[in-house]
């Protein structure tokens, strides 16, 4: 075998042993928060942690109506902390839905040590919890990119009313694969959260947004979604939308109307 193809699998040896042992720093942008950080909001909240063990602790935030028409729990993207994912809440809130959101271990105050596995029953604690206070044909489960993965799974473990996916990932291998062509995503990568198979299993109708000019999660990745059960998964496109600023569109707030007013 030629000296330059010796080198240059010494090279895809390398950056795959560091991809595996250092891929978290590249797949999670957390922002951390004290523990005694108070939250300021313009709509009633509170604040919950959810102990889901010894040196694990899940922090939400609950915005909260009198006599709500039901509960939307809100899974985020991989960037930040609950503190700015917060104002979105406005946006279901409005139409008389309480909202909680939650931090995934190691963003804002969660703390734990990071898993998939892990994180996954970390979020079905968090749902088992609030279906007790909520009928689940009252509970929408809403997930962010990232967190489209855990609410696909969340969704496939339980009977919530609607799963809504925004900017969703056909899995996350596929994402990865996309930038990173050359390492074996297979056997390095350590989180896979497999939206396609999960999305199987989901009883209630799962819509998904997403926009037509996303750089970073294409929209292929939903019209694959769909066509695992065109009958129960509706994809609305939101023409001219990137990855982070559907929000910015009547086309957004028009489907968020019509979905939790229905």
């Amino acid at each position: 075998m030629p000296g330059f193809v010796w080198y240059i699998l010494i090279i895809i040896a390398g950056l795959s042993v560091l991809a595996y042992f250092l891929q978290e720093k590249f797949i999670f942008k957390p922002e951390k928060l004290k523990k005694d950080f108070q939250f300021k909001y313009d709509i009633p909240f509170q604040e919950y942690f959810f102990e889901i063990s010894p040196g694990v602790s899940i922090n939400a935030l609950h915005f909260y109506r009198e006599k709500p028409s039901g509960l939307l729990l809100y899974f985020h993207g991989n960037t930040r902390s609950i503190k700015g994912w917060a104002r979105y809440a406005k946006d279901f809130y409005r139409f008389n839905y309480d909202v909680v959101l939650v931090d995934y271990r190691g963003f804002g105050k969660s703390t734990g040590r990071r898993s998939e596995k892990q994180m996954l029953n970390d979020m079905q604690y968090v749902y088992e919890d609030l279906k007790n206070k909520y009928g689940e044909d009252h509970i929408i489960v809403y997930g962010r990119s990232m967190g489209s993965g855990f609410a696909s799974k969340v969704a496939s473990d339980n009977n919530p009313r609607y799963l809504i996916l925004d900017a969703p990932y056909y899995n996350f291998k596929k994402v990865v694969q996309r930038f990173l062509p050359f390492l074996p995503v297979r056997l390095v990568l350590r989180y896979h959260l497999r939206t396609d198979l999960w999305i199987k299993k989901v009883a209630c109708h799962t819509y998904i947004i997403h926009g037509t000019r996303d750089w970073l999660i294409p929209i292929r990745h939903s019209e694959r979604l769909q066509k695992i059960n065109p009958g129960k998964i509706t994809l609305i496109r939101i023409h001219g939308g990137g990855h982070n600023n559907l929000p910015s569109f009547d086309e957004y707030h028009n489907f968020i109307r019509d979905i939790l007013k229905y």
